[in-house]
């Protein structure tokens, strides 16, 4: 089979279901596992698909923004060993930044109790409150699906303040347009956090890479990834752009 026509098959597969696996294109394709890697390595290059363990999965929509209860259900079990070890890398006395990520909201209960915390968060003062921790909630308009406060108000807030570190969700991670999300908006006060702090980190799943949300938030190098067990290609091409650290479960 000729490679346009595989591709066609890869891609109107993907159009009937979000992801398929390796084996699934072999077979429809009747061609060898090493030809449908390379052929999945080149739809990503263009920006066709997105590789994940196994197979490929549907690159989602610019404007595509699950709500924090749908974010929050969502591969929990590995956001909390990423929210861990980030938690890990915040010492005692430290004044911290925390975004409205669901990642984010995660590190919560493994933070120390003697620092300072700014964030955009509505859900996460309560349990910063509930651990004891010295909370401060930025000014903004509370938006609905994301119980993020953002606006000219969240922008001015974050402005009276300078953190030792950030810790953001994002919606994409890509190696040549960096850190994206749906909303210009949010994106802007991510953007801000990130220049008012000493060291910044991204806490997001392998899902969020090669996703290409519509407004962008940062280059790669200006923030730490961390992250879950990555296609080895595919953390060798991030190494490459910024520093990553991947937590194994």
């Amino acid at each position: 089979m000729l490679e346009p026509e595989r591709h066609r098959i890869i891609l109107e597969a993907l159009k009937v279901k979000n992801t398929i696996k390796l084996q699934e294109l072999v077979e429809l394709t009747n061609s060898s596992d090493s030809t449908i890697r390379r052929d999945l390595i080149q739809l990503e290059q263009e920006n066709l698909l997105k590789r994940v363990h196994g197979g490929a999965a549907r690159l989602q929509g610019k404007l595509q923004e699950p709500s924090m209860t749908e974010k929050s259900s969502k591969n929990l079990q590995t956001k909390r060993h990423i929210a861990q070890y980030a938690s890990s890398l915040v010492d005692e006395g430290d004044c911290i930044y925390l975004d409205a990520g669901s990642t984010i909201f995660e590190m919560i209960p493994f933070l120390p109790e003697n620092i300072v915390v700014v964030t955009n968060g509505l859900t996460h003062v309560n349990e910063l409150i509930e651990k004891n921790i010295k909370t401060f909630l930025i000014g903004g308009f509370a938006k609905p699906t994301t119980k993020a406060l953002i606006g000219r108000g969240a922008f001015d807030s974050l402005e009276h303040y300078r953190f030792d570190k950030c810790f953001l969700g994002v919606n994409g991670i890509h190696s040549q347009f960096g850190y994206t999300t749906p909303d210009p908006e949010e994106a802007m006060i991510k953007q801000h956090a990130i220049a008012l702090s000493r060291e910044a980190y991204v806490a997001a799943d392998e899902s969020k890479f090669s996703e290409i949300a519509f407004a962008k938030i940062a280059d790669l190098h200006l923030a730490t990834i961390i992250t879950n067990e990555l296609d080895p290609d595919t953390q060798e091409q991030y190494q490459s752009k910024t520093k990553i650290k991947v937590v194994t479960s």
